[in-house]
């Protein structure tokens, strides 16, 4: 975990938003940040704080110490889509991460829907479940197979 007491001196000592939390992987790595007042932005990421159940717990433990939250945002168009429906249900979102790789042709034809922002924002998916499904046969070429 973070040294909160080290935050806490960086957050006072400047004006810029101190933004952290992608490593930390339960609601318990934010506690002395968010009890210290130690970050003004958490950013869970969903795919390794324990999903969204977990993810939800974090942004509601950061919105009583008012602290807003941006979801971290690394990976494909699995967590793109997830982070999507996290920030419509949470009141203290401040902004969506729109990371490089989500501009890859690799990463973009990896599902059906490729989300990405127009004119600055994002349009959050209507389908069922997170509205992201496997494009099969791209998948089929990155498969890998383990011969023993």
């Amino acid at each position: 975990p973070l040294n909160s007491d080290n935050m806490q001196k960086v957050s006072r000592s400047t004006t810029i938003p101190i933004a952290t939390g992608e490593r930390s992987y339960t609601r318990w790595g934010y506690r002395e940040l968010l009890e210290k007042q130690s970050i003004a932005v958490a950013q869970p990421d969903l795919c390794l704080c324990g999903g969204i159940t977990e993810g939800k717990k974090i942004c509601d433990y950061a919105n009583i110490y008012d602290t807003t939250v941006q979801v971290h945002v690394c990976g494909g168009p699995v967590s793109t889509v997830a982070a999507l429906h996290m920030e419509t249900a949470i009141p203290n979102f401040i902004i969506h991460e729109h990371h490089t790789n989500a501009m890859k042709a690799s990463i973009r034809e990896l599902c059906t829907h490729d989300y990405q922002p127009e004119n600055g924002y994002y349009v959050a998916p209507e389908q069922p479940g997170l509205g992201q499904e496997l494009n099969d046969e791209v998948v089929k070429e990155y498969l890998a197979y383990v011969i023993k």
